[in-house]
């Protein structure tokens, strides 16, 4: 699709994103930290252009963006349509803020074709949302229902090693008032919160589809700083029945999930199981020793409940055999959970009609990862995700979204905000 054939909404979102990539370019991608000068830069933009198009802005205690256009009646619960701005280091630069893009893309088609819905419709630019700066599920999306627990001010972020109220504070924002529970907006005054995000896997490549409605959000648990105890010992000198070798243990856990992944596939169980990180003492560590300790991370996902359950319950098994047939401990250090997240069914209806009145394809599909989304759904908040297509994945250079397919989103949320008050409530 040529630049020409694109809607104005989706010029304006393709122009957005091209700033914010030359803006915050760091080869080999893009990094926009948390809290730091890269996410700042995003918020400032996406304000300025918000105001043009005749939007209200305003910031909540933690620093998230609030862009109101408003509606003929403010008193109505708001549309919301969101996502986040921050990136991983060295990320790709659509991965949340082709989101946000969206939305004010919508917002000024909008304003372009004299349409005024009748509740207001809010742009929600969070912050933190990728955990990667702080060890925390969504700290924006939980600080602008008032949810974020008060100890999570005290995570630290793992550029800086100071704290996220630190950091807070330093941006101008208040982290007393997310102490103490102070909401941004108040979920009753949420009619529907609506993600746009790029897919992070391949089913829509597959799939040869735009764009995919959400059905679900996958929840999980990370182990983010466990080791595998053994003994260090001479490669030589030490005979197999003595060691206590931490690598065998470790390739042992390994093993020993990958074999309940597969029981979980064959029964028709979705999961996903990633070792991110496995590193050892270099100072210890050498070519004629057996290694004394190992540190790993570990990842688990599902949007059945009941999967994770039996997950964890299979590790912990796992653990105690491992340790007795190599002769080592594990120490699982800090655990952190999020639930899943189940997209409203009349929301999803909702789109559906949108993609059929527009004869677009958008298959439904899950979301292996996380998303701001999954704290509005765990309030009670109707809310829906569309998926983007998107090559080669996310949190890396190489993310591959079109702006053509970008628009197509753009297409069918505005159908969707447009019909919103000629349907039943969700």
């Amino acid at each position: 699709m040529s630049n020409a054939a694109l809607t104005a909404g989706g010029r304006l979102a393709g122009r957005l994103l091209e700033t914010l990539a030359q803006a915050t370019t760091d080869p080999p991608g893009i990094t926009r930290v948390a809290y730091g000068l890269g996410e700042r830069f995003a918020h400032d933009l996406v304000r300025e252009e918000a105001q043009k198009l005749g939007a209200v802005a305003r910031t909540d205690a933690a620093g998230n963006l609030y862009l109101t256009l408003g509606g003929r009646d403010p008193d109505l619960p708001a549309i919301v349509i969101g996502s986040h701005l921050d990136s991983v280091p060295h990320g790709g630069n659509f991965d949340g803020a082709a989101g946000v893009a969206a939305g004010l893309a919508v917002m000024a088609e909008l304003v372009r074709q004299g349409i005024r819905l009748q509740r207001d419709l809010i742009v929600l630019a969070t912050r933190a949302e990728e955990a990667v700066w702080f060890p925390l599920s969504y700290p924006g999306s939980q600080a602008v229902l008032g949810l974020l627990d008060p100890q999570a001010l005290e995570a630290r972020r793992s550029d800086s090693g100071r704290t996220l109220a630190d950091h807070m504070r330093e941006e101008g924002f208040d982290p007393d008032a997310v102490r103490r529970g102070v909401p941004g907006i108040d979920a009753g005054g949420i009619a529907a919160f609506v993600e746009v995000h790029i897919e992070q896997g391949p089913r829509l490549v597959a799939a040869e589809a735009a764009v995919g409605i959400v059905t679900g959000i996958a929840g999980g648990f990370r182990y983010v700083d466990a080791k595998c105890l053994g003994a260090y010992a001479h490669s030589g000198a030490e005979p197999r029945f003595a060691r206590h070798d931490s690598v065998l243990g470790f390739a042992d856990l390994v093993a020993g999930l990958e074999v309940e992944w597969d029981a979980l596939e064959r029964e028709g169980h979705e999961a996903t199981i990633t070792f991110g990180r496995v590193q050892s003492d270099r100072t210890q560590h050498g070519g004629s020793r057996v290694l004394g300790e190992l540190g790993f991370t570990l990842d688990v996902r599902s949007a059945e409940a009941a999967t994770l359950e039996r997950v964890e319950a299979r590790l912990q098994a796992i653990l105690a055999e491992v340790g007795a047939k190599r002769g080592v401990t594990f120490e699982s250090g800090p655990r952190f959970t999020w639930e899943p997240a189940t997209m409203s069914p009349v929301l999803i209806g909702r789109l559906d009609r949108a993609a059929t009145e527009l004869q677009m394809r958008a298959p439904h599909v899950p979301s292996g990862a996380g998303h701001d989304a999954a704290t509005f759904a765990g309030a009670g908040i109707p809310t829906a995700m569309l998926f983007v297509r998107n090559e080669n994945g996310s949190h890396n250079p190489h993310e591959s979204m079109e702006i053509a397919d970008l628009d197509q989103a753009i297409r069918l949320f505005l159908r969707f905000v447009t019909d919103f008050d000629n349907s039943d409530q969700p």
